[in-house]
Protein backbone atom coordinates (compact mmCIF):
# COMPACT_ATOMS: atom_id res chain seq x y z
CA UNK A 1 0.00 0.00 0.00
CA UNK A 2 1.64 3.07 -1.17
CA UNK A 3 1.14 6.24 1.78
CA UNK A 4 2.73 9.56 1.98
CA UNK A 5 2.81 11.31 5.35
CA UNK A 6 3.61 14.46 5.62
CA UNK A 7 5.20 16.83 8.72
CA UNK A 8 7.18 19.62 9.88
CA UNK A 9 4.57 22.16 9.42
CA UNK A 10 3.48 24.79 11.96
CA UNK A 11 3.93 28.56 13.09
CA UNK A 12 6.58 30.65 11.97
CA UNK A 13 7.91 34.30 12.33
CA UNK A 14 8.07 35.92 8.95
CA UNK A 15 11.92 35.78 7.67
CA UNK A 16 12.00 31.81 9.94
CA UNK A 17 12.23 28.57 8.60
CA UNK A 18 11.07 25.12 8.75
CA UNK A 19 11.73 21.85 7.06
CA UNK A 20 8.85 19.57 5.78
CA UNK A 21 9.26 16.33 5.06
CA UNK A 22 7.31 13.46 3.21
CA UNK A 23 7.69 9.68 3.86
CA UNK A 24 7.04 7.82 1.26
CA UNK A 25 6.10 3.99 2.17
CA UNK A 26 5.24 1.59 -0.84
CA UNK A 27 7.39 3.29 -3.62
CA UNK A 28 10.03 2.53 -4.99
CA UNK A 29 11.76 5.36 -4.09
CA UNK A 30 14.53 5.81 -7.77
CA UNK A 31 11.79 5.68 -10.12
CA UNK A 32 9.26 8.10 -8.92
CA UNK A 33 9.11 11.58 -9.44
CA UNK A 34 8.24 14.10 -6.01
CA UNK A 35 6.68 17.02 -5.93
CA UNK A 36 5.57 19.92 -3.05
CA UNK A 37 2.33 21.60 -3.53
CA UNK A 38 0.43 24.15 -1.43
CA UNK A 39 -3.03 25.52 -0.94
CA UNK A 40 -4.32 28.85 0.96
CA UNK A 41 -7.94 29.45 1.86
CA UNK A 42 -9.95 30.12 -1.02
CA UNK A 43 -7.19 29.50 -3.73
CA UNK A 44 -6.50 26.89 -6.31
CA UNK A 45 -3.59 24.16 -4.93
CA UNK A 46 -0.22 25.31 -6.82
CA UNK A 47 2.98 23.91 -7.21
CA UNK A 48 6.11 24.98 -5.03
CA UNK A 49 9.35 22.58 -5.70
CA UNK A 50 9.86 19.02 -7.59
CA UNK A 51 12.07 16.49 -7.77
CA UNK A 52 13.02 13.54 -10.37
CA UNK A 53 16.22 11.57 -10.36
CA UNK A 54 18.53 14.54 -11.25
CA UNK A 55 16.19 17.39 -12.20
CA UNK A 56 14.82 20.01 -10.42
CA UNK A 57 11.94 22.51 -10.76
CA UNK A 58 11.09 25.36 -8.24
CA UNK A 59 8.04 27.66 -8.72
CA UNK A 60 9.28 31.45 -9.23
CA UNK A 61 7.86 32.73 -5.77
CA UNK A 62 9.86 30.50 -3.82
CA UNK A 63 13.21 30.18 -5.71
CA UNK A 64 16.11 31.03 -3.80
CA UNK A 65 14.22 30.74 -0.77
CA UNK A 66 12.87 26.72 -0.52
CA UNK A 67 15.29 23.78 -1.08
CA UNK A 68 14.07 20.41 -2.11
CA UNK A 69 15.53 17.72 -1.95
CA UNK A 70 15.23 13.54 -1.40
CA UNK A 71 16.85 10.73 0.54
CA UNK A 72 15.85 7.35 -1.42
CA UNK A 73 17.68 5.44 1.31
CA UNK A 74 15.18 6.82 3.68
CA UNK A 75 11.98 6.74 1.55
CA UNK A 76 11.80 10.38 2.32
CA UNK A 77 11.42 13.92 -0.09
CA UNK A 78 12.00 17.37 2.26
CA UNK A 79 11.77 20.80 1.84
CA UNK A 80 13.84 23.70 3.50
CA UNK A 81 12.00 26.85 3.58
CA UNK A 82 13.95 30.06 4.63
CA UNK A 83 13.11 33.41 4.59
CA UNK A 84 9.34 32.67 5.15
CA UNK A 85 6.63 35.11 3.98
CA UNK A 86 3.08 35.57 5.53
CA UNK A 87 2.12 34.83 1.82
CA UNK A 88 3.82 31.42 2.30
CA UNK A 89 1.22 30.12 4.70
CA UNK A 90 -0.66 27.36 3.25
CA UNK A 91 -1.45 23.69 2.94
CA UNK A 92 1.70 22.13 2.33
CA UNK A 93 1.03 18.44 0.42
CA UNK A 94 3.82 15.80 -0.87
CA UNK A 95 2.63 14.25 -4.15
CA UNK A 96 4.49 11.38 -6.23
CA UNK A 97 4.16 9.19 -9.57
CA UNK A 98 5.75 6.74 -11.50
CA UNK A 99 6.60 9.48 -14.20
CA UNK A 100 8.31 13.25 -13.33
CA UNK A 101 5.04 15.12 -13.57
CA UNK A 102 7.47 18.61 -12.77
CA UNK A 103 4.32 20.70 -11.09
CA UNK A 104 1.57 20.09 -12.71
CA UNK A 105 -0.81 19.42 -9.54
CA UNK A 106 -3.61 17.42 -11.72
CA UNK A 107 -0.87 14.82 -13.48
CA UNK A 108 0.81 13.88 -9.78
CA UNK A 109 -1.40 10.02 -8.95
CA UNK A 110 -0.83 10.30 -5.25
CA UNK A 111 -1.43 12.73 -2.21
CA UNK A 112 -0.23 13.04 0.95
CA UNK A 113 -2.84 14.42 3.74
CA UNK A 114 -0.75 17.56 4.14
CA UNK A 115 0.37 19.55 6.89
CA UNK A 116 -0.47 23.08 7.84
CA UNK A 117 2.29 25.79 7.45
CA UNK A 118 1.29 29.64 9.18
CA UNK A 119 3.46 32.38 9.07
CA UNK A 120 2.57 34.98 11.48
CA UNK A 121 4.00 37.43 13.57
Amino acid sequence: QVQLVESGGGLVQPGGSLTLSCVASGFHMPYHGFGWFRQAPGKEREGVSCIGSRTIYYADSVKGRFTIARDNAKNTVYLQMNSLKPEDTAVYYCAADLNFRKLRVGEYNYWGQGTQVTVSS
